[in-house]
């Protein structure tokens, strides 16, 4: 049995359990609350890192999300979630790992405002909103007439990237200059399982409580 010990507030959790259910595979859902169970010995026995998700397969334990879907694409190849042609895979490939390094430290800056808090420093604000304009551009650009990257089926790339890009306008990220972006996530997030993983209001007003507490100690 596949195991997924996760919190329901973080992306990097949220792309393994959408593809564990794309894939339709069976696994036992591990809620970890990152207001100190991440430092605990029983979960540090599982990832050293302290970081979620972690992926255990029958002893295995896989620690790192783009390692957790390599593995998933792996060992249940179907559906294929990975194109074959080189071009495509690149396109893919390039969308996750845009999203992991350039598009997500640049949304943690607006962290605040999903959660309801006074806004941060104005001068990184508008230093992330430029670094998020250049990402989602270059996005806009990788997209053809088919209806996601690099492919006619959902792709690794949607998961990676439609975790982050569709909370871009909760923090007043329009998508409105990028019309093939947004029409790309509006596909996504009428997917049940984008649905099914959509933290709830008691899972962003628990994080927001840890969050609260941090910045008062």
């Amino acid at each position: 049995m596949l195991t997924l010990y996760h919190t329901p507030i973080s992306p990097n959790s949220r792309r393994v359990w959408i593809t564990l259910l794309e894939k339709g595979l069976e696994f036992e859902l591990v809620e970890i609350k990152v207001d100190g169970e991440q430092f605990q010995p029983e979960f540090l026995a599982i990832n050293p890192f302290h970081h979620i998700p972690v992926l255990v397969d029958d002893g295995f334990n896989v620690v790192e999300s783009l390692a957790i879907l390599d593995y998933l694409e792996a060992k249940y190849p179907t559906p294929a979630m990975l194109p074959k042609d080189a071009k495509d895979l690149a396109i893919a490939r390039m969308v996750q790992l845009v999203t992991v390094n350039e598009l997500l430290p640049a949304t943690t800056t607006f962290l605040p405002q999903f959660l309801g808090l006074p806004g941060g420093d104005p001068a990184k604000i508008e230093k992330a909103e430029h670094r998020i304009a250049t990402v989602l551009k270059f996005f806009e650009n990788l997209l053809d007439d088919r209806p996601y990257f690099a492919s006619h089926h959902l792709t690794l790339a949607e998961v990676v990237a439609g975790t982050v890009v569709n909370v871009l306008p909760s923090v007043g990220i329009s998508l409105s200059e990028y019309p093939k972006l947004n029409t790309w996530c509006d596909r996504l997030i009428t997917r049940p399982t984008w649905q099914a993983t959509e933290a709830t209001l008691e899972a962003i007003e628990a994080f927001k409580s840890i969050v609260m507490a941090r910045m008062a100690s």
